[in-house]
């Protein structure tokens, strides 16, 4: 999770801009105990995304040790401020129960706040929500809508899900090419679910040309992911090919991934 996140500098102005930058910047290099030295007094006069840093060091034992009930209490002060990334981070802790009750429908307002400012992660979080439909109530239609804006902010998770929506039909026409389409975008930037789908619609020739070399490449890497979708795949595809094309499969793998385009 993206804890630690930037403001876009025409927020931050003047000596707070830059004491953020250096806090930012000792971050960086894992010199938590210099970040928290400049964000604690910013965060004490007010500033919205210092809380937040200072909350989310406390969630996650960065320079300090753990404590919940001090994430809870700076990340809340973060998220009444309006800030998208606290308002993110206090809603993992209510989804976990961590350092404040369990709480799926306060966790599913507070990524809804988020979302609703722009915030990627929380849109993608929100869509896997409403989705699944275990913790709030589905809405399939909300789902592809929050995961159509993370995937607009390059959230490659959101990428797969909307490939998901697609193959599955759900409330959507059943699409076998905008499916694949949607698993490559987040194949290529790295998520080891869209490659393993990627290389199944490969492997089986739905929305792509059937190619079992390229098929087996994108299931070796999402293997290499932990992706588990890749197992129901991975022997047959293996087993298709010839030792040459096995061993032309496991180079591809191996090299690194083309640059995204933005």
């Amino acid at each position: 999770m993206r804890w630690l996140d930037r403001l876009a500098l025409r927020e931050q102005a003047g000596e707070d801009r830059a004491e953020m930058a250096d806090a930012f910047a000792a971050a960086a290099r894992g010199d938590y105990a210099t970040a928290l030295g400049l964000w604690g007094p910013l965060a004490q006069n007010g500033l919205p995304r210092a809380q937040n840093n200072v909350g989310a060091c406390f969630a996650e034992g960065l320079g300090v040790d753990r404590d919940p009930a001090l994430a809870v209490r700076w990340l809340t002060l973060a998220a009444n401020a309006g800030d998208p990334v606290g308002q993110r981070n206090l809603a993992a802790l209510y989804f976990k129960g961590n350092g404040v009750g369990q709480d799926y429908n306060r966790a599913a307002e507070l990524y809804r706040a988020a979302s609703e400012q722009g915030d990627g992660p929380a849109q993608d979080m929100l869509s896997w929500m409403l989705l699944e439909g275990e913790c709030v109530a589905p809405d399939v239609t909300g789902a592809r809508r929050w995961a159509e804006a993370a995937a607009a902010n390059g959230i490659a998770s959101a990428m797969t899900r909307l490939g998901m929506i697609h193959h599955n039909a759900l409330g959507v026409g059943r699409d076998a090419e905008t499916a694949a389409v949607w698993w490559e975008k987040a194949a290529a930037r790295g998520d080891a679910d869209g490659q393993a789908m990627l290389g199944a619609a490969h492997f089986m020739g739905a929305g792509v040309a059937r190619e079992g070399i390229t098929a087996l490449a994108w299931l070796l890497r999402a293997k290499r992911g932990d992706s588990a979708l890749a197992d129901k795949f991975l022997n047959a595809a293996r087993n298709a090919l010839s030792s040459d094309q096995i061993a032309e499969a496991e180079r591809l793998a191996a090299a690194p991934l083309p640059e995204c385009p933005p």
